[in-house]
């Protein structure tokens, strides 16, 4: 492990996607979200895709200049092309339409395709909390899910978010629907630990604590049947309004050559009822409940990232050390093919 300052790995970050071709602004919005994943202890979904990233632009599957077609097919569902452009751009671009349109409409719907992947949701659901508004965030993934009962992956990690403005600051859940994300996994791998028994099968579809082995294999659904069945609604949900493929057919989110074919939906809701006050009272009761034994104390969903985004802005990021010479090799190459 390394500790490296923010700011160095947001400027190597930034350098690196700038060399790949990326204009100002669209780096900008790609390395903060990845920096967000670090900070707050995500590093599955962090700077560990840094360099797939920039090998999907060179690669041709990834176009960094685009922003996205935007198509209103009514007053308040938005059919994006996302013209293989970087996921964050997309979306951002994407939820700053819906989300001016919700305060006309009281509800504005995104349906994304032919875009990137997204990286953490938390990201987008607390920027659109912050603005007063209710977010609902769902994206879809590879095949990675084994149904439960089952031993092969058919089913995406596919991940919900939803983030709902409070008088003392947004509340923000983001999870997938499988145990772990893939990426969790990759990150383990990097880091040379164990996986919990329980997350994952190998090829064979025996259970493995090996994550080497998993990522050849399937994840576990969390909460055995619900997840799987929430999962698989996620998937169809998506895949009905975004038109995004299915299951084994899906691409792209974790390999630096296939043309991505995942989906996205972004639902923002506007016009509360005033309840945020109330909501921050509800939640403080929660906290103030006597913990369970083995528990310290009882901590309202993304608490514990908050802390530890709070405590990495002052100490540096602790980055596993071949992604970080991954980070600065990048960089290297970007800044010496400008010299040239």
């Amino acid at each position: 492990m390394t500790l490296v300052a923010v700011e160095d790995v947001r400027d190597a970050a930034l350098a690196a996607l700038v060399g790949a071709g990326a204009t100002a602004t669209n780096a900008d919005l790609q390395a903060d979200l990845l920096i967000e994943a670090e900070l707050r202890g995500v590093p599955s979904h962090g700077l560990l895709r840094l360099e797939r990233i920039i090998n999907r632009i060179h690669n041709g599957v990834a176009d960094p200049v685009a922003t996205g077609i935007h198509t209103w097919r009514s007053d308040a569902f938005l059919a994006v092309d996302g013209q293989w452009g970087l996921g964050p751009v997309v979306a951002k671009t994407a939820l700053d339409a819906i989300s001016e349109k919700a305060r006309q409409t009281g509800v504005a719907v995104a349906a994304v395709s032919n875009s990137n992947h997204i990286g953490m949701l938390a990201w987008y659901a607390e920027a659109i909390a912050e603005g007063g508004q209710i977010l609902i965030a769902i994206t879809t993934s590879e095949a990675l899910v084994h149904p439960w009962g089952g031993r092969v992956a058919l089913v995406g990690t596919n991940p919900i978010a939803i983030g709902v403005p409070t008088a003392t600051g947004p509340f923000v859940i983001d999870l997938a629907t499988s145990m772990v994300s893939m990426g969790e996994i990759h990150d383990r791998a990097h880091r040379g630990q164990a996986i919990p028994e329980g997350w994952a099968l190998d090829a064979e579809g025996n259970s493995t604590i090996d994550p080497n082995a998993a990522k050849s294999g399937a994840l576990a659904p969390f909460g055995q049947a619900k997840g799987y069945a929430l999962g698989l609604a996620f998937e169809l949900l998506v895949a009905s309004i975004t038109g995004a493929a299915l299951g084994r057919n899906v691409v792209g989110t974790l390999d630096a050559t296939n043309i991505c074919n995942k989906g996205d939906v972004f639902i923002v809701i506007d016009g509360g009822t005033g309840q945020a006050a109330a909501i921050s009272q509800y939640l403080d009761i929660i906290r103030a409940t006597p913990p369970a034994e083995g528990f310290a104390q009882v901590l309202v969903p993304g608490e514990r990232a908050a802390a530890q985004r709070r405590d990495r802005l002052k100490t540096g990021l602790p980055l596993a050390d071949d992604v970080w010479v991954a980070v600065r090799t990048l960089r290297d190459a970007a800044q010496s093919g400008m010299e040239a």
